[in-house]
């Protein structure tokens, strides 16, 4: 039995791993999908103060407080930025780091620094409104159960730089996994740069940066597979 426990991309919850999660389970494993804090379910949660140090201390207290070891770790969109933070504080409790069209950053690095350039969002100083799922190409009967979801998402998450340690090059198995339609994306920058890189599995699939929606099935299999 493995244990996976996945993260949430920007504006979500924990309600996106819903059929993907019940697919590991199925197969056995334990699957943890935590809500990050100011989103979701924990929308009523949302102040002055959240950032990426909170996210990555919602995501290392709940490897904490469940007592988890060996897991797969994966960060969907701008929870690579969270699962990064989490692997370099616990590498010893990660057994493979899993980048689902997500931002892998370096240290002293924000999300507003990996995005393209001129790329800006609007914010009231506290939260950033969600962008619409067809700005990712998601058609709108797909994104019809999600829309009414979408919460704002903490401005400091985007804006704070990450700290690292160095812990997380003790984590020896990563992967990436590239959404690619459309092509190219903020993403294909982290695809090409570590597709061939030492200590890395690549992999691409044919669907939107919603992959939750597109090919849910495929994605549990590939998941599946990395246990």
């Amino acid at each position: 039995m493995a244990t996976f426990v996945l993260v949430h991309g920007a504006w979500s919850g924990g309600y996106t791993w819903k059929g993907i999660a019940a697919g590991l389970r199925r197969a056995g494993h334990e699957v943890y999908t935590p809500t990050l804090t100011g989103l979701g379910e924990r929308s009523h949660l949302l102040r002055a103060g959240i950032d990426l140090d909170t996210h990555i201390m919602d995501v290392r207290n709940v490897i904490r407080f469940e007592e988890l070891s060996d897991i797969v770790l994966l960060g969907h969109s701008y929870a690579g930025m969270v699962v990064t933070g989490v692997a370099d504080a616990a590498p010893e409790k990660i057994r493979t780091l899993v980048y689902l069209d997500a931002f892998v950053p370096q240290n002293g690095q924000s999300v507003i620094d990996l995005q393209p350039p001129g790329r800006t969002a609007p914010s009231d100083g506290i939260a950033v409104p969600p962008l619409p799922l067809s700005a990712f190409g998601v058609s709108p009967e797909k994104a019809a159960p999600y829309e009414g979801r979408r919460m704002p998402h903490p401005t400091a998450c985007f804006t704070q730089t990450i700290k690292l340690s160095g812990g997380i090059e003790r984590v020896r198995d990563r992967v990436y996994i590239y959404l690619n339609e459309p092509h190219p994306t903020t993403f294909t920058q982290f695809y090409e740069k570590y597709r061939d890189a030492p200590g890395w599995h690549a992999y691409t699939m044919p669907c939107t940066h919603l992959v939750q929606l597109d090919m849910p099935e495929e994605l549990t299999r590939l998941l599946l597979s990395f246990v």
